[in-house]
């Protein structure tokens, strides 16, 4: 990776983000010190970013993942949650600034070097696999007009966001080279790919926290226990049938139902507090390890059980988990 795109005349980024669509007007309504803490905070200064672009940024960033109608409260706890800093580098980058190639280039370099070389399990490939990517940003931001990194929104680690494209790339990759072996083939031929470094732990949402409490407490003490069961102590199908006296294909689709109806509630959940349902829907990828709310812990509570028999009290009439319709 050497070498930097040329930036704007006086280094100052005139059009960073002017390829993306206008968002709404007056979105920050009654947020200008937050704003301006974040401009503050994220280093945007020495790349040449007024406070106006910057606020352009967050505009355009919270008109992707918020609904038109959140309110203040929402979109101020939207926007604590974004990685500015990494935001900022990015459109600098995109816009061509040399001070803001250099620091990519000094904090993601070997990372993604490391990356590279644990994702393709092979030392020459996987730097070849980051130079590839570096290129690929380079040449977008000097060039082309439209550079990828325009596309990375501030929600998630930069370095994780950029591992993805380069694990992407390497699977692109490898299909062609095998001219479009289908991943069934390779599984059999025995192929492995190497699992990739432990990604910065991301800032969760606190409204995906606060959904996913709430449906897991909602949950009534068999479905609790059937959960606990299957996903955290390893009871099969035919142990947990034999527990609840029914066949191994009823407990199949108990699991299905239950887990659906919970994915439903905790999306439901974060639309009340106003995400979009786009924005929800990628809260769900979060690693459950990421979370703050124990989920082992809200599964298990009030749940006394042993090997061969729940102590759960089932109440009459007790809902089941609804049907994903």
């Amino acid at each position: 990776m050497t070498g930097t795109p040329k930036s704007a005349p006086n280094g100052e980024l005139s059009q960073v983000g002017s390829t993306e669509t206008d968002p709404s007007p007056g979105r920050l309504s009654g947020l200008d010190a937050l704003v301006s803490d974040l401009f503050a905070g994220s280093g945007a200064a020495q790349f040449g970013l007024s406070l106006e672009l910057f606020t352009g940024i967050l505009e355009r960033v919270a008109a992707k993942y918020l609904q038109p109608d959140a309110g203040e409260a929402t979109t101020r706890e939207f926007l604590s949650t974004l990685h500015v800093q990494e935001l900022v580098l990015a459109r600098a980058c995109a816009a061509g600034n040399d001070a803001a190639w250099e620091a990519f280039l000094l904090r993601y370099r070997e990372p993604l070097y490391e990356a590279g070389v644990s994702i393709a399990n092979d030392y020459g490939i996987g730097r070849e696999l980051a130079d590839s990517l570096y290129a690929d940003l380079y040449g977008a931001g000097s060039s082309r007009g439209v550079s990828p990194l325009n596309s990375y929104m501030g929600y998630g680690s930069l370095e994780g966001w950029l591992r993805t494209i380069m694990a992407r790339s390497f699977i692109d990759r490898y299909r062609s080279e095998r001219r479009l072996v289908s991943l069934e083939e390779e599984s059999e031929e025995g192929l492995q790919f190497a699992a990739p470094p432990p990604q910065p732990v991301a800032s969760v949402d606190p409204r995906l926290e606060q959904a996913t409490d709430d449906a897991l407490k909602a949950l009534d003490a068999e479905d609790r226990f059937i959960l606990a069961s299957f996903f955290l102590h390893g009871r099969t199908l035919a142990e947990l049938g034999k527990i609840l006296r029914l066949h191994e294909s009823t407990v199949s689709r108990r699991v299905q139902k239950i887990t659906a109806s919970l994915r439903k509630q905790i999306l439901r959940g974060m639309m009340s507090r106003g995400m979009s349902r786009r924005q929800a829907d990628e809260a769900l990828q979060t690693d459950v390890r990421d979370l703050q709310t124990n989920v082992s812990a809200r599964l298990q509570e009030n749940l006394q059980e042993t090997p061969d028999q729940p102590s759960y009290q089932q109440k009459p009439n007790t809902p089941k988990a609804e049907d994903d319709h």
